[in-house]
Protein backbone atom coordinates (compact mmCIF):
# COMPACT_ATOMS: atom_id res chain seq x y z
CA UNK A 1 0.00 0.00 0.00
CA UNK A 2 1.58 3.46 -1.22
CA UNK A 3 1.89 5.76 1.55
CA UNK A 4 1.63 9.47 1.87
CA UNK A 5 2.76 12.57 3.60
CA UNK A 6 1.07 15.47 3.73
CA UNK A 7 3.83 18.27 5.30
CA UNK A 8 2.36 21.79 6.46
CA UNK A 9 4.66 24.62 6.00
CA UNK A 10 5.32 28.31 6.09
CA UNK A 11 5.03 28.96 2.39
CA UNK A 12 2.59 25.96 1.47
CA UNK A 13 1.24 22.67 1.54
CA UNK A 14 3.63 19.58 0.47
CA UNK A 15 2.60 16.09 -0.48
CA UNK A 16 5.71 13.28 -0.06
CA UNK A 17 5.49 9.81 -1.19
CA UNK A 18 7.16 7.57 0.57
CA UNK A 19 8.37 4.22 -0.72
CA UNK A 20 10.08 1.15 1.06
CA UNK A 21 9.66 2.15 4.74
CA UNK A 22 10.56 -0.71 7.14
CA UNK A 23 7.44 -0.57 9.43
CA UNK A 24 9.48 -3.17 11.91
CA UNK A 25 13.31 -1.72 11.65
CA UNK A 26 11.73 2.11 12.12
CA UNK A 27 12.03 2.95 15.76
CA UNK A 28 15.76 1.52 15.24
CA UNK A 29 18.77 4.17 15.70
CA UNK A 30 20.46 2.84 12.70
CA UNK A 31 17.33 3.45 10.89
CA UNK A 32 16.65 7.19 12.42
CA UNK A 33 19.73 8.01 12.10
CA UNK A 34 19.68 7.59 8.07
CA UNK A 35 16.91 9.74 8.33
CA UNK A 36 19.49 12.78 8.69
CA UNK A 37 21.35 11.71 5.47
CA UNK A 38 20.40 13.82 2.08
CA UNK A 39 20.90 11.00 -0.38
CA UNK A 40 19.46 8.30 1.46
CA UNK A 41 16.27 10.05 2.60
CA UNK A 42 15.58 11.39 -0.91
CA UNK A 43 15.50 7.97 -1.88
CA UNK A 44 12.74 7.32 0.53
CA UNK A 45 10.50 9.92 0.31
CA UNK A 46 10.01 12.37 -2.96
CA UNK A 47 7.95 15.35 -3.63
CA UNK A 48 4.82 14.56 -5.25
CA UNK A 49 2.91 18.00 -5.08
CA UNK A 50 3.65 21.43 -3.57
CA UNK A 51 0.38 23.93 -3.17
CA UNK A 52 1.86 27.36 -2.23
CA UNK A 53 -0.37 29.64 -0.23
CA UNK A 54 -1.30 33.16 -1.76
CA UNK A 55 -0.57 35.44 1.03
CA UNK A 56 0.54 35.28 4.69
CA UNK A 57 -2.73 36.30 5.59
CA UNK A 58 -3.94 33.12 3.21
CA UNK A 59 -1.21 31.08 5.37
CA UNK A 60 -2.33 32.31 8.30
CA UNK A 61 -6.13 30.72 7.66
CA UNK A 62 -4.42 27.83 6.97
CA UNK A 63 -2.34 27.40 9.61
CA UNK A 64 -5.31 28.26 11.96
CA UNK A 65 -8.01 25.62 10.55
CA UNK A 66 -5.54 22.65 10.25
CA UNK A 67 -4.74 23.30 14.19
CA UNK A 68 -8.66 23.35 14.59
CA UNK A 69 -9.23 20.25 12.31
CA UNK A 70 -11.09 22.02 9.66
CA UNK A 71 -10.71 20.63 5.98
CA UNK A 72 -10.31 23.79 4.14
CA UNK A 73 -11.39 23.57 0.93
CA UNK A 74 -7.83 24.55 -1.05
CA UNK A 75 -6.38 21.44 1.68
CA UNK A 76 -9.43 19.38 0.28
CA UNK A 77 -8.95 20.31 -3.80
CA UNK A 78 -4.97 19.80 -3.05
CA UNK A 79 -5.49 16.23 -1.94
CA UNK A 80 -8.15 15.16 -4.24
CA UNK A 81 -5.87 16.44 -7.42
CA UNK A 82 -2.83 14.81 -6.25
CA UNK A 83 -4.21 11.85 -4.39
CA UNK A 84 -4.77 8.60 -6.47
CA UNK A 85 -8.39 8.67 -7.23
CA UNK A 86 -10.81 6.34 -5.60
CA UNK A 87 -13.87 4.32 -7.09
CA UNK A 88 -16.84 4.47 -5.48
CA UNK A 89 -17.36 1.61 -3.07
CA UNK A 90 -13.64 0.89 -3.36
CA UNK A 91 -11.52 0.66 -0.31
CA UNK A 92 -8.37 3.15 -0.74
CA UNK A 93 -5.01 1.58 -1.98
CA UNK A 94 -3.32 4.05 -0.03
CA UNK A 95 -2.85 5.86 2.70
CA UNK A 96 -2.36 9.71 4.31
CA UNK A 97 0.26 10.31 6.94
CA UNK A 98 -0.48 13.61 8.95
CA UNK A 99 1.49 15.58 11.55
CA UNK A 100 -1.56 17.33 13.00
CA UNK A 101 -4.08 14.67 14.57
CA UNK A 102 -6.68 16.74 14.21
CA UNK A 103 -6.70 16.33 10.35
CA UNK A 104 -5.77 12.66 10.62
CA UNK A 105 -9.23 12.35 11.75
CA UNK A 106 -11.10 14.09 9.11
CA UNK A 107 -12.55 11.53 6.27
CA UNK A 108 -11.67 12.47 3.28
CA UNK A 109 3.40 14.53 -11.36
CA UNK A 110 5.30 15.58 -9.92
CA UNK A 111 6.09 19.79 -9.59
CA UNK A 112 9.69 21.59 -9.42
CA UNK A 113 9.54 25.52 -7.34
CA UNK A 114 11.46 27.99 -7.08
CA UNK A 115 12.32 29.60 -4.05
CA UNK A 116 15.08 32.02 -2.81
CA UNK A 117 17.30 31.33 -0.35
CA UNK A 118 15.91 33.09 3.06
CA UNK A 119 12.39 32.91 2.00
CA UNK A 120 11.71 30.36 3.76
CA UNK A 121 12.98 31.43 6.97
CA UNK A 122 11.24 34.92 6.96
CA UNK A 123 7.90 33.08 5.93
CA UNK A 124 8.37 30.52 9.00
CA UNK A 125 9.01 33.33 11.23
CA UNK A 126 6.04 35.91 10.49
CA UNK A 127 3.63 33.26 10.04
CA UNK A 128 4.81 32.30 13.37
CA UNK A 129 4.44 35.54 14.56
CA UNK A 130 0.71 35.33 13.32
CA UNK A 131 -0.26 32.29 14.40
CA UNK A 132 1.02 32.66 17.75
CA UNK A 133 -1.07 36.22 18.21
CA UNK A 134 -4.55 34.59 16.63
CA UNK A 135 -4.23 31.22 19.12
CA UNK A 136 -4.26 33.62 21.77
CA UNK A 137 -6.61 36.23 20.47
CA UNK A 138 -4.05 39.03 20.82
CA UNK A 139 -5.02 42.54 20.31
CA UNK A 140 -2.62 45.45 21.06
CA UNK A 141 -5.46 47.97 20.88
CA UNK A 142 -7.09 45.40 23.77
CA UNK A 143 -5.60 43.83 25.78
CA UNK A 144 -7.81 43.55 29.37
CA UNK A 145 -5.22 41.71 30.86
CA UNK A 146 -3.33 44.55 31.33
CA UNK A 147 -6.61 46.40 32.98
CA UNK A 148 -6.64 43.41 35.37
CA UNK A 149 -3.43 43.80 36.38
CA UNK A 150 -3.97 47.44 37.57
CA UNK A 151 -7.21 46.99 39.12
CA UNK A 152 -5.78 44.52 40.96
CA UNK A 153 -2.39 46.56 42.10
CA UNK A 154 -4.92 49.73 42.43
CA UNK A 155 -6.71 47.64 44.99
CA UNK A 156 -3.66 46.53 47.11
CA UNK A 157 -2.27 50.49 46.94
CA UNK A 158 -5.40 51.49 48.02
CA UNK A 159 -4.75 49.18 51.22
CA UNK A 160 -1.29 49.85 51.62
CA UNK A 161 -1.26 53.62 51.54
CA UNK A 162 -4.22 53.66 54.34
CA UNK A 163 -2.07 51.20 56.36
CA UNK A 164 1.14 53.25 55.77
CA UNK A 165 -0.71 56.84 56.41
CA UNK A 166 -1.75 55.51 59.91
CA UNK A 167 1.39 54.11 60.56
CA UNK A 168 2.52 58.13 59.63
CA UNK A 169 -0.55 59.63 61.77
CA UNK A 170 0.32 57.30 64.59
CA UNK A 171 4.28 57.92 64.80
CA UNK A 172 3.99 61.75 64.13
CA UNK A 173 1.34 62.25 66.80
CA UNK A 174 3.94 61.61 69.46
CA UNK A 175 5.42 64.86 68.40
CA UNK A 176 2.42 67.16 66.72
CA UNK A 177 -0.77 65.25 68.25
CA UNK A 178 -2.95 68.39 67.01
CA UNK A 179 -2.15 67.88 63.10
CA UNK A 180 -4.32 64.52 63.26
CA UNK A 181 -7.82 66.43 64.38
CA UNK A 182 -6.96 69.35 61.92
CA UNK A 183 -6.17 67.65 58.68
CA UNK A 184 -7.75 64.54 57.40
CA UNK A 185 -6.65 63.91 54.17
CA UNK A 186 -3.91 61.26 54.70
CA UNK A 187 -2.17 62.55 51.77
CA UNK A 188 -1.93 66.17 52.77
CA UNK A 189 -1.03 64.86 56.27
CA UNK A 190 2.05 63.80 54.65
CA UNK A 191 2.80 66.33 52.97
CA UNK A 192 2.30 68.54 56.27
CA UNK A 193 4.51 66.26 58.02
CA UNK A 194 7.30 66.18 55.26
CA UNK A 195 7.24 70.32 55.23
CA UNK A 196 6.98 71.02 59.55
CA UNK A 197 9.27 68.62 60.31
CA UNK A 198 10.12 70.30 63.90
CA UNK A 199 6.80 71.79 65.55
CA UNK A 200 9.21 74.24 66.91
CA UNK A 201 9.90 75.54 63.78
CA UNK A 202 6.88 76.59 62.52
CA UNK A 203 6.43 80.42 62.39
CA UNK A 204 4.44 82.87 60.55
CA UNK A 205 6.60 82.89 57.75
CA UNK A 206 5.45 79.35 57.13
CA UNK A 207 1.72 80.38 56.63
CA UNK A 208 2.33 81.09 52.49
CA UNK A 209 3.59 77.13 52.50
CA UNK A 210 1.23 75.60 54.85
CA UNK A 211 -1.60 77.57 52.73
CA UNK A 212 -0.25 76.32 49.23
CA UNK A 213 -0.21 72.13 50.54
CA UNK A 214 -4.09 72.70 52.81
CA UNK A 215 -5.45 75.34 49.96
CA UNK A 216 -7.36 77.26 52.95
CA UNK A 217 -5.27 80.19 54.98
CA UNK A 218 -7.89 79.21 58.03
CA UNK A 219 -6.38 76.02 58.14
CA UNK A 220 -3.06 76.95 57.92
CA UNK A 221 -3.21 79.21 60.98
CA UNK A 222 -4.81 77.35 62.81
CA UNK A 223 -1.91 74.75 62.34
CA UNK A 224 0.69 77.38 63.36
CA UNK A 225 -1.34 78.34 66.46
CA UNK A 226 -1.44 74.40 67.62
CA UNK A 227 2.06 73.87 66.45
CA UNK A 228 3.13 76.98 69.41
CA UNK A 229 0.70 75.28 72.04
CA UNK A 230 1.53 71.63 71.33
CA UNK A 231 1.30 68.98 74.23
CA UNK A 232 3.46 66.85 72.11
CA UNK A 233 7.06 65.24 72.95
CA UNK A 234 10.14 66.45 71.73
CA UNK A 235 11.34 65.50 68.73
CA UNK A 236 12.28 61.99 68.57
CA UNK A 237 14.20 59.78 65.24
CA UNK A 238 12.02 62.93 63.26
CA UNK A 239 14.40 61.44 60.75
CA UNK A 240 12.64 58.03 59.74
CA UNK A 241 9.40 59.78 60.31
CA UNK A 242 10.06 62.04 57.35
CA UNK A 243 12.06 59.35 55.29
CA UNK A 244 8.55 57.32 56.04
CA UNK A 245 6.63 60.31 55.03
CA UNK A 246 8.01 60.49 51.80
CA UNK A 247 6.96 56.84 50.88
CA UNK A 248 3.70 57.56 51.70
CA UNK A 249 3.85 60.76 49.21
CA UNK A 250 5.41 59.06 46.35
CA UNK A 251 3.31 55.89 46.88
CA UNK A 252 0.11 58.39 46.94
CA UNK A 253 1.32 60.10 43.25
CA UNK A 254 2.23 56.62 41.49
CA UNK A 255 -1.93 55.83 42.87
CA UNK A 256 -3.00 59.05 41.09
CA UNK A 257 -0.51 58.41 37.79
CA UNK A 258 -2.36 54.04 37.53
CA UNK A 259 -5.68 55.69 38.07
CA UNK A 260 -5.25 57.69 35.02
CA UNK A 261 -3.81 54.90 33.36
CA UNK A 262 -6.15 52.46 34.13
CA UNK A 263 -8.96 55.15 32.99
CA UNK A 264 -7.29 55.41 29.63
CA UNK A 265 -7.09 51.93 28.79
CA UNK A 266 -10.68 51.18 29.88
CA UNK A 267 -11.81 53.88 27.06
CA UNK A 268 -9.38 51.73 24.76
CA UNK A 269 -10.81 48.34 25.91
CA UNK A 270 -14.45 49.05 26.66
CA UNK A 271 -15.44 52.50 26.19
CA UNK A 272 -19.19 51.76 26.50
CA UNK A 273 -19.05 49.62 29.88
CA UNK A 274 -16.40 52.81 31.34
CA UNK A 275 -18.89 55.02 29.97
CA UNK A 276 -22.09 53.30 31.52
CA UNK A 277 -20.74 52.09 35.12
CA UNK A 278 -17.61 53.91 35.68
CA UNK A 279 -14.10 53.02 34.80
CA UNK A 280 -13.08 51.29 38.50
CA UNK A 281 -16.39 49.26 38.94
CA UNK A 282 -16.20 48.34 34.91
CA UNK A 283 -12.49 47.01 35.62
CA UNK A 284 -13.13 44.50 39.08
CA UNK A 285 -16.08 43.15 36.57
CA UNK A 286 -13.56 42.68 34.18
CA UNK A 287 -11.25 41.23 36.33
CA UNK A 288 -13.60 39.12 38.06
CA UNK A 289 -14.65 37.46 35.12
CA UNK A 290 -11.57 37.14 33.97
CA UNK A 291 -11.62 38.93 30.74
CA UNK A 292 -13.73 40.89 28.21
CA UNK A 293 -14.55 37.78 26.41
CA UNK A 294 -16.16 36.00 29.49
CA UNK A 295 -17.88 38.97 30.47
CA UNK A 296 -19.79 39.25 27.27
CA UNK A 297 -20.36 36.20 27.82
CA UNK A 298 -22.39 35.95 30.92
CA UNK A 299 -25.80 36.55 31.04
CA UNK A 300 -27.02 39.59 32.98
CA UNK A 301 -28.40 37.25 35.40
CA UNK A 302 -24.73 36.48 36.26
CA UNK A 303 -23.76 39.95 35.85
CA UNK A 304 -25.72 41.10 38.44
CA UNK A 305 -24.28 39.36 41.58
CA UNK A 306 -20.77 38.53 40.29
CA UNK A 307 -18.40 39.36 43.26
CA UNK A 308 -21.27 38.12 45.60
CA UNK A 309 -20.30 34.30 44.99
CA UNK A 310 -20.23 33.34 48.48
CA UNK A 311 -23.56 34.63 49.92
CA UNK A 312 -25.08 33.23 46.82
CA UNK A 313 -23.87 29.76 47.50
CA UNK A 314 -24.53 31.14 51.33
CA UNK A 315 -28.39 31.32 50.53
CA UNK A 316 -28.95 28.46 48.53
CA UNK A 317 -27.79 26.26 51.34
CA UNK A 318 -29.98 27.78 54.09
CA UNK A 319 -32.40 28.38 51.54
CA UNK A 320 -32.64 32.03 52.09
CA UNK A 321 -33.15 35.06 49.93
CA UNK A 322 -30.03 35.20 47.39
CA UNK A 323 -27.88 38.28 46.87
CA UNK A 324 -29.50 40.93 44.64
CA UNK A 325 -25.99 42.99 43.58
CA UNK A 326 -22.33 42.00 43.82
CA UNK A 327 -19.57 44.57 42.36
CA UNK A 328 -22.50 46.51 40.71
CA UNK A 329 -23.46 47.93 43.54
CA UNK A 330 -20.57 50.32 44.05
CA UNK A 331 -22.50 52.12 40.64
CA UNK A 332 -23.60 55.56 41.15
CA UNK A 333 -27.12 54.25 39.43
CA UNK A 334 -28.05 51.90 42.66
CA UNK A 335 -26.56 54.48 45.00
CA UNK A 336 -29.65 56.67 44.04
CA UNK A 337 -32.43 54.63 44.01
CA UNK A 338 -34.42 53.93 46.26
CA UNK A 339 -33.69 51.26 49.50
CA UNK A 340 -36.87 48.92 47.89
CA UNK A 341 -36.07 49.36 44.10
CA UNK A 342 -32.37 48.63 44.07
CA UNK A 343 -32.65 45.32 43.51
CA UNK A 344 -34.87 46.30 40.51
CA UNK A 345 -31.89 48.78 39.46
CA UNK A 346 -29.64 46.13 39.87
CA UNK A 347 -31.42 43.84 37.53
CA UNK A 348 -31.58 46.74 34.79
CA UNK A 349 -28.35 48.12 35.40
CA UNK A 350 -26.91 44.13 34.71
CA UNK A 351 -28.82 43.99 31.71
CA UNK A 352 -27.40 47.67 30.25
CA UNK A 353 -23.81 46.36 31.19
CA UNK A 354 -24.03 42.56 29.47
CA UNK A 355 -25.43 44.79 25.90
CA UNK A 356 -22.11 47.67 26.78
CA UNK A 357 -19.87 44.75 27.57
CA UNK A 358 -20.89 42.97 24.40
CA UNK A 359 -20.53 46.07 22.61
CA UNK A 360 -17.11 45.86 23.57
CA UNK A 361 -15.99 43.37 23.00
CA UNK A 362 -17.54 42.81 19.05
CA UNK A 363 -16.95 46.05 17.59
CA UNK A 364 -13.90 47.39 16.79
CA UNK A 365 -11.48 49.42 19.44
CA UNK A 366 -12.40 52.89 20.39
CA UNK A 367 -16.04 53.42 19.31
CA UNK A 368 -18.87 54.36 21.43
CA UNK A 369 -22.23 53.06 21.44
CA UNK A 370 -23.68 53.44 24.63
CA UNK A 371 -24.91 56.99 24.63
CA UNK A 372 -28.46 56.44 24.12
CA UNK A 373 -27.86 53.47 26.49
CA UNK A 374 -26.75 55.95 29.35
CA UNK A 375 -29.16 58.75 28.84
CA UNK A 376 -31.94 55.96 28.94
CA UNK A 377 -30.37 54.55 32.53
CA UNK A 378 -29.91 58.21 33.77
CA UNK A 379 -34.14 58.48 32.83
CA UNK A 380 -34.81 55.08 34.06
CA UNK A 381 -33.01 56.18 37.24
CA UNK A 382 -35.08 58.94 38.03
CA UNK A 383 -38.21 57.86 37.26
CA UNK A 384 -36.65 55.15 39.88
CA UNK A 385 -36.21 57.04 42.49
CA UNK A 386 -39.42 59.31 42.06
CA UNK A 387 -41.62 56.00 41.65
CA UNK A 388 -39.72 54.98 44.63
CA UNK A 389 -40.25 58.24 46.87
CA UNK A 390 -43.71 58.34 45.78
CA UNK A 391 -44.68 54.70 46.69
CA UNK A 392 -43.11 55.36 50.12
CA UNK A 393 -44.70 58.70 50.54
CA UNK A 394 -48.20 57.12 49.99
CA UNK A 395 -47.90 53.86 52.13
CA UNK A 396 -46.40 56.40 54.81
CA UNK A 397 -49.50 58.36 54.60
CA UNK A 398 -51.75 55.74 54.42
CA UNK A 399 -50.37 54.10 57.01
CA UNK A 400 -51.00 57.19 59.02
CA UNK A 401 -54.43 57.36 57.92
CA UNK A 402 -55.35 54.00 59.07
CA UNK A 403 -53.87 54.62 62.46
CA UNK A 404 -56.24 58.16 63.12
CA UNK A 405 -58.87 56.38 61.48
Amino acid sequence: MALYLLYETASGYSLFEAHGLDQIGQDTEAVRSSISDMNRFGKVVQLTAFHPFESALDALNQCNSVSEGLMTDELRNFLELNLPKVKEGKKAKFSLGVSEPKIGSISLKKQRFLVKPGDIEKAQLGLGHSYSRAKVKFNVNRVDNMVIQAIFLLDTLDKDINSFSMRVREWYSWHFPELVKIVNDNYLYARLVKLVEDKSKLVDDSLSALTDILGDEDKAKEVIEAGKASMGLSAVDLINVQMFAQRVMDLSEYRKKLYEYLVTKMNDIAPNLASLIGEVVGARLISHAGSLTNLAKCPSSTLQILGAEKALFRALKTKGNTPKYGLIFHSSFIGRASARNKGRMARYLANKCSIASRIDFLQEPNQREEEEGERKLDEEVTKTVTNGDAEEDGTAKKKKEEEQG
